[in-house]
């Protein structure tokens, strides 16, 4: 008869644990938690229950920092755990190592899902997106008339380029109806083709909020749309669908709307090129014109013989008085342009955040200024104390109080007299001078 093998209590769990962690690895699983703590040492602790059952679990602070939830009663969640053993109490048990929203999780596989399927029917492929008009002055935004979206676009054109033109196509941006509202008012923009580019925008939020602009039927809508389209929904770090499907994607609203405007000092700066330029074919054309007259009245001088002069002398009139007519009517185009000019410059001119600007430089001059005096200040302060203590600690005051310092011919400071030899001479320093000596014995110097 085979002998049975005999486990002590500790080898029986130990071995179960590793039956338990081979045979099951990482697992998923969705449950409701309960008897949630959360002690000082920074782990997590709870039971993962469902209608028939229920498990023990700890989430370890390594891995509950990267958390995107905090655990509650009742919450339904779906965590990737191991199966484990805790040991000392014989406890079967899950080591979570990552938690989400339960809802979340499943619409994020959804989005998965749909992103592959959109991906591998060519609707996110690069030779079907358009480019952005070179020149945009009418900017169609679908969104909601009410939401952050529209006024964080609105603030940015009306600083950047007041003169772009917005047209709003009003629609929900979550919930049930969102997806049905924006696919309409994305038909009707196209319908009306009365805008140079479109956005289709909302703030940030999260998966369940942007989840209307997941939906396939606007993802086709989105794909056929003959306008160019940029595609402007949450946060930085948020994707959708449409993001992928647009012709372009800006990270949030602001940066859509910079995209569809120009800064108006890249204007300011067109138009005084376009003045010089003016102002250079200007005084081109009156050069022209001055050397042709002065061509002619060479060949006048050249052809000096009175008949010639006579007969040309009414001709030699006709063409001056056309130069002069053409000289009046360009300086006075010119002058026109000019005007026209100084009048748009004058409407674009930043004179307001000029005059917080040198508000703000006379501030920073008059801060600066207190910085360097008290700096200043400071430094001399130091500059005493450090002078104050090289007094104390210097060796002249030490001769002062009637030391002398003795140094041999080759500079080196004698502490004993046996560093001397008979008859070699010495320097002595004191207070008020020094003078050379010369040791005479062995134990004496004069």
């Amino acid at each position: 008869m085979t002998e049975a093998a005999i486990f002590t209590v500790t080898q029986l769990n130990a071995e179960v644990r590793q039956v338990l962690e081979r045979g099951f690895g990482s697992i998923w699983l969705i449950g409701e938690i309960s008897n949630f703590a959360a002690p000082g040492s920074g782990h997590w602790y709870f039971t993962l229950k469902d209608e028939g059952a229920q498990i023990k679990a700890a989430m370890f602070r390594n891995a509950n920092q990267r958390a995107k939830v905090r655990p509650q009663h009742g919450m339904q969640v779906l965590v990737r755990a191991k199966l484990t053993v805790y040991e000392p109490r014989g406890d079967y048990q899950l080591i979570i190592e990552h938690m989400e929203d339960a809802g979340a999780g499943l619409l994020q596989q959804r989005y998965e899902q749909l992103k592959r399927k959109l991906q591998a029917e060519g609707l996110f492929a690069a030779e079907h997106k358009q480019s952005l008009p070179a020149e945009i002055r009418r900017v169609g935004v679908i969104t909601s008339p009410t939401g952050a979206a529209i006024r964080d676009i609105l603030a940015v054109l009306k600083r950047r380029d007041p003169s772009v033109e917005v047209i709003i196509y009003p629609s929900a941006v979550q919930g049930q109806s969102a997806a049905n509202d924006l696919l309409f008012a994305l038909q009707r923009a196209c319908a009306r083709n009365e805008v140079d580019v479109l956005i289709i925008s909302r703030g940030g939020g999260s998966l369940e909020d942007l989840w209307c602009f997941n939906d396939e039927r606007l993802a086709h809508a989105l794909h056929s749309c003959p306008l160019p389209l940029i595609s402007a929904v949450g946060h930085e770090v948020d994707f959708t669908i449409a993001d992928y499907v647009a012709d372009v994607r800006a990270p949030t609203p602001s940066a859509a709307a910079e995209l569809v405007s120009r800064d108006q000092r890249e204007v300011l700066q067109r138009l005084l090129q376009l003045d010089h330029r003016l102002r250079q074919h200007w005084q081109r054309q009156r050069s022209f014109l001055q050397q042709t007259l002065q061509h002619w009245q060479n060949r006048l001088q050249q052809q000096h013989p009175q008949r010639r002069l006579q007969q040309n002398s009414q001709r030699v009139d006709e063409l001056y008085a056309r130069a002069a007519a053409a000289l009046q009517r360009t300086q006075r185009q010119t002058q026109q342009r000019l005007s026209g000019t100084a009048q748009r410059l004058q409407a674009l001119h930043p004179q307001r955040q000029m005059t917080t600007l040198r508000q703000q430089l006379e501030q920073l001059k008059t801060r600066n200024s207190q910085a360097m005096r008290q700096t200043l200040k400071v430094w001399q302060q130091k500059h005493a104390a450090t002078l104050q203590n090289l007094q104390i600690v210097s060796p002249l005051q030490t001769i002062a109080r009637g030391y002398a310092v003795v140094r041999n011919e080759q500079g080196e400071l004698i502490r004993h007299p046996a560093q001397l030899a008979v008859d070699e001479s010495f320097t002595v320093k004191v207070a008020e001078g020094e003078f050379r000596a010369k040791k005479t014995s062995a134990d004496a110097a004069e």
